[in-house]
């Protein structure tokens, strides 16, 4: 008796768990990197969940979350131009995520780089903050991001990013739980918010050896893959240090290709020597191809994780990355990749010789399997579990 009642009883939980009622917020979605891949793993999970989030620029994110129901925040209404400059919208990006209504919900899990941990839930609700990073212009960034937007009225801009450091610390005391991307991200958590966190790795689709093939047999891709590329897939923005790559390669004279978006698309396809092909976007379905044909993947940015990183060796390709951030949980010299100490033109160019010293030991097969524990199966296992 006592057996069936336990039957009832995990039922009726069960039967209560699927009528919970699921939100997912994320700061911006205006255009598809990273983060945003990892969204879209989390919406898988829960597909009825509406998604919150500050701003949406349709036309950017090129169809993805398309179906979805997307409800933005007040800063919507603002002129575009505005939103396109979300340096000029920084007072109001504490306040956003704090309006959101979100008393209907039993769960709300936050994707967050920066605002959405923000939300405020009410008592009842769990509130769950998968954190790609501390918001890394106000902490570790800090000094490098000052001198960025100029050194004029210096002392104010300290008092505003000061002020908004003070508020993403209190941000981050409102989650239940706290999901870092890395034990890097869990490091600086840590540091940061003086809070525990639990590591879950993003996710990428694994590469079987059919799709390999596959993959490469595009004649433009096979045209490239007869040069023997090397391969950059990120976003071309300052801390990604693409440009020093582009320099790298312009003086080494080795095939590089770049593939991404960002502020200083303009400026590298100016500096690119006739060996370097800056392509700028491309669909995944493209990108996956030029995965498949290159001859190894450079990373040059210190970022929480490095999701490319994993993509590229899912396909079986080596990775020339920094020693530091979250490259270094997942590469391992001389099975999958080998390190560079500095991001400085000098030290990739090094780190691009000592590859090609040790490219024969490389095994497709087993720089495959030396990322199977980052799969999306196990992502959505740990984060609906």
């Amino acid at each position: 008796m006592n057996f069936v009642n336990s039957m009832n009883d995990q039922k009726q939980e069960k039967r209560a768990e699927n009528r919970q009622k699921v939100a997912i917020v994320h700061d911006f979605l205006v255009d598809f990197g990273g983060a945003e891949r990892v969204l879209a793993d989390i919406c898988s999970i829960y597909p009825d969940a509406p998604i919150f989030t500050l701003i949406h620029d349709e036309g950017k994110m090129r169809g993805k979350f398309e179906g979805k129901e997307i409800k933005t925040s007040f800063l919507q209404k603002f002129p575009k131009f505005l939103r396109n400059r979300k340096r000029f919208l920084l007072p109001f990006l504490m306040v956003a995520p704090e309006t959101f209504d979100l008393r209907e919900y039993d769960l709300v899990i936050s994707s967050s780089s920066a605002w959405s941990k923000g939300i405020v839930t009410r008592l009842n609700t769990t509130h769950i903050a998968y954190i790609h990073s501390p918001m890394r212009f106000v902490w570790d960034y800090n000094e490098r991001y000052l001198k960025e937007i100029g050194s004029r009225a210096g002392i104010f801009k300290r008092l505003v990013l000061n002020y908004v450091r003070i508020w993403d610390n209190q941000a981050a005391q409102r989650p239940d739980k706290l999901i870092a991307n890395s034990a890097y991200t869990q490091r600086r958590i840590q540091k940061y918010y003086k809070r525990d966190s639990e590591v879950v790795y993003p996710g990428v689709k694994m590469i079987d050896e059919n799709e390999l093939q596959e993959s490469s047999s595009n004649s433009q891709i096979s045209n490239l893959k007869s040069q023997n590329y090397f391969l950059v897939v990120s976003r071309l923005s300052a801390y990604k240090k693409v440009d020093l790559v582009v320099e790298a390669f312009n003086k080494l004279g080795l095939p590089l290709v770049v593939i991404g978006e960002g502020e200083q698309e303009r400026h590298l396809r100016k500096s690119a020597a006739p060996n370097v092909k800056i392509l700028g976007w491309k669909s995944d379905e493209e990108v996956e191809k030029y995965y498949a044909g290159a001859r190894a993947f450079i990373f040059p940015a210190v970022d929480d994780f490095g999701l490319t990183i994993v993509e590229s060796m899912s396909h079986g390709i080596p990775v020339i990355a920094i020693k530091k951030g979250g490259a270094m949980e997942i590469v391992k010299e001389g099975v999958n990749g080998e390190f560079f100490e500095a991001q400085t033109v000098e030290v990739i160019s090094d780190g691009v010789r000592r590859f090609l010293e040790n490219e024969e030991k490389y095994d497709k097969s087993e720089i495959k399997k030396s990322v199977e524990k980052f799969s999306k199966e196990n992502f959505k296992i740990r984060i609906a579990g």
